[in-house]
């Protein structure tokens, strides 16, 4: 049976004050809000929106596009009995002073980049250590 775990990662004007918890951030003065459950399942979907959140400032920056607040939803489901991961998706919304055709341009790249979202499309090992 599958079962879903949602999140959302947001940051500047559109940071949600009902957080589970928030972290300070590098581009933002309120620090990154977290909505969502404390579990192993919603955590891996924070990485995956944490990521994508820091690279749409970052590669903001690059470009020299003024971005006032990020918003990331990412939803997954794993198979309860495995644990395996069904897939993860993830919107984002963002507030910026460019027009959407540019905004869609910073999500394209950040797409290409967001170093999260490649690790676990491309899979990796996970082991404890002595």
């Amino acid at each position: 049976m599958a079962e879903t775990f949602a999140v959302t990662v947001s940051a500047g004007t559109l940071r949600d004050d009902g957080a589970l918890f928030t972290s300070p951030h590098r581009w933002t003065e309120g620090g990154v809000s977290v909505v969502g459950a404390f579990t192993g399942a919603h955590l891996l979907h924070v990485a995956v929106g944490g990521c994508v959140l820091n690279d749409v400032y970052r590669e903001a920056e690059d470009l020299g596009m003024d971005v006032l607040g990020v918003r990331v939803a990412v939803e997954g489901g794993f198979d309860t009995a495995t644990w395996a991961s069904t897939g993860i998706g993830y919107r984002v919304e963002v507030d910026a002073a460019a027009s959407a055709a540019e905004v869609g341009a910073l999500l394209d790249r950040v797409e290409a980049v967001a170093e999260i979202p490649k690790a676990i499309t491309q899979g990796t090992r996970v082991t404890r250590l002595p």
